[in-house]
Protein backbone atom coordinates (compact mmCIF):
# COMPACT_ATOMS: atom_id res chain seq x y z
CA UNK A 1 0.00 0.00 0.00
CA UNK A 2 1.25 3.28 -1.26
CA UNK A 3 1.65 5.79 1.73
CA UNK A 4 1.05 9.55 1.30
CA UNK A 5 3.90 11.39 0.02
CA UNK A 6 5.72 13.71 1.83
CA UNK A 7 7.36 16.71 0.51
CA UNK A 8 11.23 17.79 1.74
CA UNK A 9 9.90 20.95 2.77
CA UNK A 10 7.40 19.33 4.96
CA UNK A 11 10.29 16.69 6.01
CA UNK A 12 12.91 19.10 7.19
CA UNK A 13 10.33 20.93 8.53
CA UNK A 14 9.04 18.14 11.17
CA UNK A 15 12.75 17.04 11.55
CA UNK A 16 13.43 20.90 12.99
CA UNK A 17 12.68 20.12 16.53
CA UNK A 18 15.25 17.15 16.41
CA UNK A 19 17.79 19.24 14.40
CA UNK A 20 17.69 22.52 17.01
CA UNK A 21 18.03 20.68 20.21
CA UNK A 22 21.51 19.03 18.55
CA UNK A 23 22.49 22.65 17.76
CA UNK A 24 21.70 23.65 21.11
CA UNK A 25 23.07 21.38 22.99
CA UNK A 26 26.11 19.41 21.43
CA UNK A 27 26.85 21.86 18.34
CA UNK A 28 27.11 25.15 21.48
CA UNK A 29 28.51 22.53 24.16
CA UNK A 30 31.70 21.60 21.28
CA UNK A 31 32.18 25.27 20.42
CA UNK A 32 32.34 26.30 24.44
CA UNK A 33 34.04 23.36 25.66
CA UNK A 34 32.10 22.29 28.07
CA UNK A 35 28.61 20.22 28.02
CA UNK A 36 27.66 22.11 31.56
CA UNK A 37 27.34 25.99 29.92
CA UNK A 38 23.97 24.50 27.70
CA UNK A 39 21.49 22.92 30.28
CA UNK A 40 19.83 19.41 28.45
CA UNK A 41 16.61 20.59 29.74
CA UNK A 42 16.71 24.23 28.31
CA UNK A 43 17.65 22.81 24.93
CA UNK A 44 15.12 20.57 25.00
CA UNK A 45 12.72 23.50 26.19
CA UNK A 46 13.59 25.27 22.94
CA UNK A 47 13.07 22.42 20.59
CA UNK A 48 10.09 21.49 22.37
CA UNK A 49 8.39 25.06 21.81
CA UNK A 50 9.23 25.46 17.81
CA UNK A 51 8.02 22.03 17.34
CA UNK A 52 4.46 22.74 18.69
CA UNK A 53 5.15 26.00 16.66
CA UNK A 54 5.11 24.09 13.70
CA UNK A 55 2.72 21.59 14.25
CA UNK A 56 -0.69 21.87 12.67
CA UNK A 57 -4.01 22.25 14.67
CA UNK A 58 -4.77 24.66 17.54
CA UNK A 59 -2.89 25.23 20.43
CA UNK A 60 -5.01 22.89 22.62
CA UNK A 61 -4.33 20.34 19.82
CA UNK A 62 -0.69 20.68 19.42
CA UNK A 63 -0.39 20.42 23.71
CA UNK A 64 -2.24 17.34 23.49
CA UNK A 65 -0.13 15.64 21.20
CA UNK A 66 2.95 16.39 23.01
CA UNK A 67 1.13 15.78 25.97
CA UNK A 68 -0.07 12.26 24.98
CA UNK A 69 3.90 11.17 23.49
CA UNK A 70 5.24 12.23 26.88
CA UNK A 71 2.19 10.35 28.69
CA UNK A 72 3.07 7.18 26.77
CA UNK A 73 2.93 4.02 29.00
CA UNK A 74 6.52 3.48 28.39
CA UNK A 75 7.22 6.85 29.65
CA UNK A 76 5.66 6.57 32.80
CA UNK A 77 6.64 2.95 32.87
CA UNK A 78 10.71 4.33 32.57
CA UNK A 79 9.99 6.88 35.22
CA UNK A 80 9.14 4.34 37.45
CA UNK A 81 12.23 2.77 37.17
CA UNK A 82 13.76 6.03 37.63
CA UNK A 83 12.61 6.72 40.51
CA UNK A 84 12.64 3.19 42.40
CA UNK A 85 16.24 3.50 41.00
CA UNK A 86 16.86 6.66 42.73
CA UNK A 87 15.57 5.03 46.41
CA UNK A 88 17.82 2.19 45.98
CA UNK A 89 20.87 4.47 44.82
CA UNK A 90 21.13 7.16 48.10
CA UNK A 91 19.80 5.08 50.52
CA UNK A 92 22.68 2.15 49.49
CA UNK A 93 25.44 4.89 49.25
CA UNK A 94 23.88 6.46 52.71
CA UNK A 95 24.39 3.10 54.47
CA UNK A 96 27.45 2.40 52.89
CA UNK A 97 26.78 -0.68 50.98
CA UNK A 98 28.38 1.50 47.97
CA UNK A 99 31.63 1.92 49.89
CA UNK A 100 31.90 -1.82 51.04
CA UNK A 101 31.87 -2.76 47.39
CA UNK A 102 34.17 -0.83 45.73
CA UNK A 103 36.42 -1.66 48.82
CA UNK A 104 36.05 -5.10 47.72
CA UNK A 105 36.68 -4.63 44.15
CA UNK A 106 39.57 -2.71 44.96
CA UNK A 107 41.24 -4.83 47.38
CA UNK A 108 40.61 -8.23 45.27
CA UNK A 109 40.53 -7.32 41.77
CA UNK A 110 44.44 -6.06 40.27
CA UNK A 111 44.25 -2.59 38.96
CA UNK A 112 45.17 -3.67 35.41
CA UNK A 113 41.38 -5.84 35.42
CA UNK A 114 38.83 -2.91 37.01
CA UNK A 115 37.63 -2.03 33.46
CA UNK A 116 37.70 -4.97 31.29
CA UNK A 117 36.04 -6.73 34.65
CA UNK A 118 33.23 -3.85 34.46
CA UNK A 119 33.13 -4.50 30.86
CA UNK A 120 32.40 -8.38 31.02
CA UNK A 121 30.07 -7.83 33.98
CA UNK A 122 28.00 -5.49 32.04
CA UNK A 123 27.93 -7.97 28.78
CA UNK A 124 27.28 -10.80 31.03
CA UNK A 125 24.48 -9.25 33.35
CA UNK A 126 22.62 -7.33 30.10
CA UNK A 127 22.43 -10.62 28.26
CA UNK A 128 21.02 -12.44 31.34
CA UNK A 129 18.76 -9.57 32.15
CA UNK A 130 17.45 -8.61 28.34
CA UNK A 131 17.46 -4.95 29.32
CA UNK A 132 20.04 -2.39 29.33
CA UNK A 133 18.58 -0.15 31.47
CA UNK A 134 18.11 -3.13 34.20
CA UNK A 135 22.22 -3.16 33.53
CA UNK A 136 22.56 0.35 34.08
CA UNK A 137 21.10 0.12 37.60
CA UNK A 138 22.82 -2.47 38.59
CA UNK A 139 26.44 -1.20 37.26
CA UNK A 140 26.52 2.55 36.64
CA UNK A 141 26.46 3.74 41.23
CA UNK A 142 29.16 0.99 41.50
CA UNK A 143 31.05 1.75 38.27
CA UNK A 144 31.33 5.46 39.12
CA UNK A 145 32.70 4.59 42.71
CA UNK A 146 34.94 1.84 41.73
CA UNK A 147 36.61 4.31 38.93
CA UNK A 148 36.91 7.27 41.46
CA UNK A 149 39.08 4.94 43.57
CA UNK A 150 41.26 3.76 40.97
CA UNK A 151 41.92 7.08 39.75
CA UNK A 152 39.88 6.44 36.26
CA UNK A 153 36.99 9.07 35.25
CA UNK A 154 33.52 8.89 35.93
CA UNK A 155 32.90 9.29 32.31
CA UNK A 156 34.97 6.30 31.22
CA UNK A 157 33.56 3.93 33.89
CA UNK A 158 30.09 4.73 32.77
CA UNK A 159 30.98 4.17 29.31
CA UNK A 160 32.33 0.59 30.00
CA UNK A 161 28.77 0.07 31.47
CA UNK A 162 26.67 1.29 28.59
CA UNK A 163 29.01 -0.29 25.95
CA UNK A 164 28.13 -3.58 27.49
CA UNK A 165 25.07 -3.20 28.73
CA UNK A 166 23.85 -2.85 24.93
CA UNK A 167 26.07 -5.93 23.81
CA UNK A 168 23.38 -7.76 25.67
CA UNK A 169 20.59 -6.34 24.56
CA UNK A 170 21.61 -6.72 21.72
CA UNK A 171 21.73 -10.16 21.59
CA UNK A 172 19.32 -11.20 24.59
CA UNK A 173 16.97 -13.96 23.82
CA UNK A 174 14.44 -12.01 26.25
CA UNK A 175 15.22 -8.12 25.13
CA UNK A 176 12.50 -6.22 23.67
CA UNK A 177 14.70 -5.22 20.65
CA UNK A 178 15.26 -8.83 20.16
CA UNK A 179 11.72 -9.86 19.84
CA UNK A 180 10.40 -6.49 18.29
CA UNK A 181 12.97 -7.68 15.29
CA UNK A 182 12.31 -11.27 14.82
CA UNK A 183 8.52 -10.88 15.05
CA UNK A 184 8.56 -8.25 12.44
CA UNK A 185 10.86 -10.02 10.02
CA UNK A 186 9.00 -13.86 11.01
CA UNK A 187 12.48 -15.37 11.89
CA UNK A 188 13.04 -17.77 14.96
CA UNK A 189 15.04 -16.05 17.91
CA UNK A 190 17.61 -18.75 17.56
CA UNK A 191 18.40 -18.03 13.77
CA UNK A 192 18.80 -14.26 14.51
CA UNK A 193 21.02 -15.13 17.81
CA UNK A 194 23.16 -16.91 15.57
CA UNK A 195 23.72 -14.00 12.83
CA UNK A 196 23.39 -11.16 15.32
CA UNK A 197 26.84 -12.39 17.01
CA UNK A 198 29.02 -13.24 14.33
CA UNK A 199 28.31 -9.27 14.46
CA UNK A 200 28.41 -8.50 18.40
CA UNK A 201 31.31 -10.73 19.57
CA UNK A 202 34.05 -9.61 17.42
CA UNK A 203 32.77 -6.03 18.45
CA UNK A 204 32.85 -7.09 22.24
CA UNK A 205 36.30 -8.49 21.90
CA UNK A 206 37.71 -5.42 20.13
CA UNK A 207 36.61 -3.40 23.08
CA UNK A 208 37.72 -5.57 25.67
CA UNK A 209 41.02 -5.79 24.02
CA UNK A 210 40.87 -1.68 23.97
CA UNK A 211 40.00 -1.77 27.79
CA UNK A 212 42.75 -4.08 28.38
CA UNK A 213 45.28 -1.77 27.14
CA UNK A 214 43.65 1.12 28.86
CA UNK A 215 43.58 -0.23 32.27
CA UNK A 216 47.27 0.16 33.01
CA UNK A 217 46.63 3.10 33.48
CA UNK A 218 44.57 2.38 36.26
CA UNK A 219 46.48 3.06 39.95
CA UNK A 220 46.06 0.45 43.08
CA UNK A 221 43.82 2.21 45.46
CA UNK A 222 45.10 3.54 48.70
CA UNK A 223 42.40 1.61 50.75
CA UNK A 224 41.98 2.00 54.58
CA UNK A 225 42.86 -0.95 57.45
CA UNK A 226 39.67 -1.36 58.60
CA UNK A 227 37.40 -2.19 55.71
CA UNK A 228 33.78 -2.12 55.83
CA UNK A 229 31.84 -4.66 56.62
CA UNK A 230 31.25 -7.10 53.69
CA UNK A 231 27.69 -7.84 54.95
CA UNK A 232 26.86 -4.26 53.24
CA UNK A 233 26.98 -5.77 49.95
CA UNK A 234 24.14 -7.67 50.43
CA UNK A 235 21.87 -5.14 48.44
CA UNK A 236 23.91 -4.81 45.48
CA UNK A 237 24.35 -8.55 45.03
CA UNK A 238 20.25 -9.10 45.67
CA UNK A 239 19.96 -6.61 42.52
CA UNK A 240 22.55 -8.58 40.71
CA UNK A 241 21.00 -11.93 41.29
CA UNK A 242 17.74 -10.99 40.58
CA UNK A 243 18.80 -9.15 37.83
CA UNK A 244 20.37 -12.45 36.25
CA UNK A 245 17.16 -14.35 37.17
CA UNK A 246 15.47 -11.89 34.85
CA UNK A 247 12.69 -10.53 37.30
CA UNK A 248 11.26 -7.93 36.27
CA UNK A 249 14.03 -4.49 36.80
CA UNK A 250 10.93 -3.17 39.35
CA UNK A 251 10.61 -5.69 41.15
CA UNK A 252 14.98 -6.12 41.40
CA UNK A 253 14.58 -2.00 42.58
CA UNK A 254 12.02 -3.39 45.01
CA UNK A 255 13.90 -6.12 46.37
CA UNK A 256 16.80 -3.83 46.23
CA UNK A 257 14.97 -0.88 48.47
CA UNK A 258 13.72 -3.44 50.45
CA UNK A 259 17.04 -5.45 52.25
CA UNK A 260 19.01 -2.08 52.09
CA UNK A 261 16.10 -0.87 54.47
CA UNK A 262 16.00 -3.97 56.66
CA UNK A 263 19.89 -3.91 57.09
CA UNK A 264 19.47 0.05 57.95
CA UNK A 265 17.26 -1.46 60.91
CA UNK A 266 20.04 -3.65 62.26
CA UNK A 267 22.22 -1.54 61.76
CA UNK A 268 20.48 1.37 64.08
CA UNK A 269 19.26 4.00 61.47
CA UNK A 270 15.73 5.30 62.14
CA UNK A 271 12.53 4.53 59.66
CA UNK A 272 12.37 7.92 59.18
CA UNK A 273 15.73 8.69 58.71
CA UNK A 274 15.97 6.06 56.50
CA UNK A 275 12.80 7.60 54.46
CA UNK A 276 14.71 10.70 53.81
CA UNK A 277 17.54 9.15 52.22
CA UNK A 278 15.13 7.56 49.70
CA UNK A 279 13.88 10.94 49.43
CA UNK A 280 16.78 12.57 48.03
CA UNK A 281 17.38 9.85 46.00
CA UNK A 282 13.93 10.27 44.16
CA UNK A 283 14.30 14.13 44.16
CA UNK A 284 17.87 13.76 42.45
CA UNK A 285 15.84 12.11 39.50
CA UNK A 286 13.63 15.31 39.31
CA UNK A 287 15.66 16.66 36.62
CA UNK A 288 15.80 13.19 34.43
CA UNK A 289 12.40 13.09 34.55
CA UNK A 290 11.84 16.18 33.29
CA UNK A 291 14.17 15.41 30.66
CA UNK A 292 12.41 12.33 30.04
CA UNK A 293 9.31 13.87 29.52
CA UNK A 294 10.22 16.79 27.37
CA UNK A 295 11.85 14.66 25.07
CA UNK A 296 8.99 11.99 24.65
CA UNK A 297 6.77 15.33 24.04
CA UNK A 298 9.75 16.60 21.58
CA UNK A 299 9.71 13.64 19.93
CA UNK A 300 6.09 12.96 19.04
CA UNK A 301 6.05 16.45 17.44
CA UNK A 302 8.77 15.30 14.98
CA UNK A 303 6.42 12.09 14.03
CA UNK A 304 2.81 13.88 14.33
CA UNK A 305 4.98 16.73 11.62
CA UNK A 306 6.13 13.88 9.28
CA UNK A 307 9.37 13.74 10.40
CA UNK A 308 9.93 10.16 10.18
CA UNK A 309 7.46 9.55 7.71
CA UNK A 310 9.93 11.74 5.48
CA UNK A 311 12.76 9.63 6.57
CA UNK A 312 10.87 6.50 5.52
CA UNK A 313 10.35 7.62 2.06
CA UNK A 314 13.30 9.44 1.39
CA UNK A 315 15.42 6.26 2.17
CA UNK A 316 13.89 3.82 0.66
CA UNK A 317 13.18 6.05 -2.83
CA UNK A 318 16.53 4.52 -4.13
CA UNK A 319 17.55 1.48 -3.57
CA UNK A 320 19.91 -0.64 -5.92
CA UNK A 321 20.86 -4.00 -4.79
CA UNK A 322 21.23 -6.40 -1.91
CA UNK A 323 24.46 -3.96 -0.10
CA UNK A 324 21.97 -1.35 -0.58
CA UNK A 325 18.91 -2.49 0.59
CA UNK A 326 21.00 -3.61 4.10
CA UNK A 327 22.98 -0.38 4.12
CA UNK A 328 19.14 1.12 3.54
CA UNK A 329 17.37 -1.08 6.27
CA UNK A 330 20.83 -0.11 8.59
CA UNK A 331 20.36 3.69 8.07
CA UNK A 332 17.16 3.41 8.11
CA UNK A 333 16.51 2.14 11.94
CA UNK A 334 19.20 4.56 12.98
CA UNK A 335 17.63 7.41 12.01
CA UNK A 336 14.21 6.50 13.45
CA UNK A 337 16.16 5.66 16.75
CA UNK A 338 17.74 8.88 16.41
CA UNK A 339 14.27 10.72 16.45
CA UNK A 340 12.43 8.38 18.98
CA UNK A 341 15.39 7.86 21.38
CA UNK A 342 13.72 4.30 22.05
CA UNK A 343 15.25 1.30 19.68
CA UNK A 344 12.26 -1.01 20.24
CA UNK A 345 10.57 2.04 18.89
CA UNK A 346 12.54 2.36 15.84
CA UNK A 347 12.41 -1.30 15.20
CA UNK A 348 8.61 -1.31 15.31
CA UNK A 349 8.04 1.41 13.01
CA UNK A 350 10.46 0.31 10.31
CA UNK A 351 9.91 -3.41 10.90
CA UNK A 352 7.10 -3.77 8.27
CA UNK A 353 8.61 -1.85 5.69
CA UNK A 354 12.20 -3.87 6.37
CA UNK A 355 10.11 -6.81 5.37
CA UNK A 356 9.14 -5.72 2.30
CA UNK A 357 13.06 -4.85 1.13
CA UNK A 358 13.57 -7.62 2.30
CA UNK A 359 11.31 -9.91 0.31
CA UNK A 360 12.53 -7.79 -2.30
CA UNK A 361 16.07 -7.56 -2.20
CA UNK A 362 16.49 -11.04 -1.28
CA UNK A 363 17.74 -10.25 2.64
CA UNK A 364 17.00 -13.36 4.76
CA UNK A 365 14.88 -12.36 7.50
CA UNK A 366 17.27 -13.37 10.09
CA UNK A 367 20.14 -10.89 8.92
CA UNK A 368 17.23 -8.54 8.60
CA UNK A 369 16.14 -8.80 11.91
CA UNK A 370 20.09 -8.43 13.03
CA UNK A 371 20.81 -5.34 11.03
CA UNK A 372 17.32 -3.43 13.25
CA UNK A 373 18.64 -4.51 16.89
CA UNK A 374 22.28 -4.03 15.97
CA UNK A 375 21.65 -0.50 14.20
CA UNK A 376 19.34 0.50 16.76
CA UNK A 377 21.58 -0.07 19.68
CA UNK A 378 24.48 1.42 17.90
CA UNK A 379 22.60 4.78 17.86
CA UNK A 380 20.92 4.41 21.23
CA UNK A 381 23.88 3.80 22.62
CA UNK A 382 25.37 7.14 20.97
CA UNK A 383 23.09 9.34 21.54
CA UNK A 384 23.26 11.53 24.20
CA UNK A 385 19.26 12.10 24.82
CA UNK A 386 18.71 7.93 25.30
CA UNK A 387 16.82 6.65 27.92
CA UNK A 388 20.04 4.46 29.42
CA UNK A 389 22.51 7.60 28.87
CA UNK A 390 20.47 9.81 31.27
CA UNK A 391 19.87 6.87 33.85
CA UNK A 392 23.77 5.90 33.69
CA UNK A 393 24.72 9.44 33.99
CA UNK A 394 21.99 10.80 36.35
CA UNK A 395 23.52 7.84 38.84
CA UNK A 396 26.99 8.84 38.09
CA UNK A 397 26.61 13.00 38.28
CA UNK A 398 27.70 13.79 35.24
CA UNK A 399 26.74 15.37 31.91
CA UNK A 400 25.10 13.17 29.40
CA UNK A 401 27.32 13.74 26.57
CA UNK A 402 30.86 13.12 28.65
CA UNK A 403 30.76 9.44 28.15
CA UNK A 404 30.95 9.61 24.24
CA UNK A 405 34.25 10.21 23.97
CA UNK A 406 34.94 6.83 25.20
CA UNK A 407 31.78 4.76 23.81
CA UNK A 408 34.22 2.33 21.81
CA UNK A 409 32.41 -0.49 21.85
CA UNK A 410 29.05 1.21 19.63
CA UNK A 411 31.46 2.18 16.69
CA UNK A 412 33.57 -0.96 17.22
CA UNK A 413 29.45 -2.86 16.35
CA UNK A 414 29.36 0.33 13.87
CA UNK A 415 32.35 -0.94 11.80
CA UNK A 416 31.65 -4.85 12.02
CA UNK A 417 28.06 -3.87 10.77
CA UNK A 418 29.16 -2.51 7.42
CA UNK A 419 31.88 -5.52 7.21
CA UNK A 420 28.84 -8.10 7.60
CA UNK A 421 27.02 -6.22 4.41
CA UNK A 422 30.09 -6.06 2.50
CA UNK A 423 31.35 -9.18 2.60
CA UNK A 424 27.74 -11.20 3.62
CA UNK A 425 25.85 -8.87 1.13
CA UNK A 426 25.43 -11.55 -1.35
CA UNK A 427 21.96 -12.33 -2.78
CA UNK A 428 20.42 -15.64 -0.47
CA UNK A 429 18.82 -18.46 -2.66
CA UNK A 430 16.08 -18.13 -0.61
CA UNK A 431 14.42 -14.80 0.38
CA UNK A 432 11.84 -14.37 3.23
CA UNK A 433 7.96 -14.93 2.50
CA UNK A 434 6.29 -12.25 2.39
CA UNK A 435 3.50 -11.13 5.15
Amino acid sequence: MQSESISLRRGLTGLSPVIIFLLLYVVVSFIAGDFYVMPFSVALLVASAWGIVISKGTIVERLEIYSRAAGHSNIIYMIWIFILAGAFASLAKEMGAVDATVDLTLRYLPASMLVPGMFVAACFISLAVGTSVGTVVALAPLAAEIGAGAGVSTSFMISVVLGGAFFGDNLSFISDTTIAATRSQGCDMSDKFKANIRIALPAAVVTLCIYLFQAIDAKPATLPADAPSAWLVLPYLIVIVTAVARLNVTVVLGLGIASAYIMGLIMGYGPVEMAGFMGTGIDGMGNLIVITLMSAGMLGLVKACGGIGWLLQSLTRHINGIRGAEVCVSVLVGLVNMCTANNTVAIITVGSLTREISSRFGIPARKAASLLDTSSCIVQCLIPYGAQTLLACSLAGISPAEPFAYLYYPWALAVCVAISIIVKGAPSKTAPSAL
